[in-house]
């Protein structure tokens, strides 16, 4: 059951938030300024890359790594194909994990590892691989680490997470924002620096800057009526959630909430891209978990039993390719099915702010939704 009280209580919220995740997301531009100072630092600017890789292979645990290859991916587009090597193993340990480079693997591809641990021995490994192949390194993760140190020997480029001091006070979750953006603002500038994607210093900085507003609007002293990420997380408080995505890089953005609302507040979550979506959910609308299959029961117990579990359409959409929508059929299905909707459209600006905005809201939102959940 969700304490919609402690949404409008910052001291409470801050009580509840054992693992820094308002801060992490609060403090999001600031970690994205200590980023793109680690990358400068670490030699990224003054790179002169002879051309574009054949394929950016990307290494890591858990969401963070996933989240940033999709998104990179997606930005980068076809010119060359972001491939996540998914890890194998007996369990999610440092020592447990194993990746592998594919045979293909040679002198004109580009290998990324992004990891907030550094300990995991086959990082260290792959990157000794990587370097007996050919194939540039370039890894992100905290210093004074054994990455660093094997990253150092295969003569590849080490950039310095953008930690803060609480990062080590409790175990680091994957899908924290503080953890996203360290890993995810130094590769984007690795990756302008090769010509894959467009993420230049000024860029950058207007990213940060959007991250700031955002944290201003959805901050913990905000009231919820006026704040977008606690509406949501209020309107998700009994719901499964259903995000729908539209634009040409929502669909990262949707899929990295989906994982949040999972790891951060134990919520299932199901998410698909428009108009495909229509397709694929529309059963789903149909079926029990729509608002009107199931009226609430007269003899539930409301002081012990929760309320069924019905579907809430989370409609995430940026500016549409050709000005083509699916919204008017998403709004049609959803609502034919008593089916309630919530919307999030960012405000005007470039591609890398505009995700840059939906992806701050939803975390926050899935922030609010853990903590005032007892997550």
């Amino acid at each position: 059951m969700l304490d919609e009280s402690l949404l409008d209580s910052p001291e409470g919220l801050a009580d509840a938030d054992r693992r820094g995740l308002l801060r992490g997301a609060a403090e999001a531009g600031a970690r994205v300024r200590t980023a793109v100072r680690h990358a400068a630092e670490a030699g990224v600017a003054d790179l002169k890359p002879d051309g574009r890789p054949r394929a950016v292979l990307i290494a890591g645990p858990g969401a963070a790594a996933t989240h940033t290859a999709d998104l990179l991916g997606t930005l980068a587009g076809p010119g060359s194909p972001v491939i996540r090597l998914a890890p194998t193993g007996v369990a999610p340990a440092a020592g447990a994990l194993r990746w592998e480079i594919p045979g293909w693997v040679g002198s004109v591809d580009l290998l990324l590892i992004a990891t907030p641990d550094g300990t995991e021995p086959s990082l260290s490994l792959l990157a000794e691989q990587a370097y007996r192949r050919g194939c540039s390194v370039v890894a992100v993760a905290p210093a004074h680490t054994p990455l660093a140190e094997a990253i150092a020997a295969a003569h590849g480029m080490f950039v310095p997470m953008a930690t803060a001091p609480y990062d080590q006070e409790e175990p680091l979750a994957a899908s924290s924002p503080g953890v996203f953006w360290a890993l995810f603002t130094p590769l984007l500038a690795l990756l302008d620096r090769i010509g894959l994607l467009g993420a230049a210093p000024d860029a950058l900085e207007k990213v940060a800057d959007r991250l700031d507003h955002i944290a201003e609007r959805c901050g913990p002293a905000i009231a919820a009526y006026s704040n977008p990420a606690k509406t949501l997380a209020a309107e998700l408080a009994d719901a499964l959630p259903v995000v729908w995505t539209e634009g040409p890089s929502t669909g990262p953005a949707g899929r990295r909430f989906a994982a949040a609302l999972a790891e951060l507040a134990g919520r299932p979550a199901l998410v698909a891209e428009l108009p495909e979506a229509l397709a694929a959910h529309s059963a789903l609308l149909a079926g029990p978990l729509a608002a009107s299959a199931d009226p609430d029961d007269f003899f539930r117990d409301r002081a012990e039993e929760p309320p069924a579990m019905h579907a809430r359409v989370v409609l995430i959409r940026d500016r549409p390719i050709g000005g083509l929508t699916a919204l008017p059929a998403a709004r049609d299905l959803a609502l034919s099915h008593d089916t309630p909707i919530s919307e999030l459209e960012p405000e005007e600006g470039d591609e890398l702010e505009t995700l840059a905005e939906l992806i701050a809201v939803t975390d926050f939102a899935a922030v609010y939704l853990a903590l005032a959940s007892g997550a």
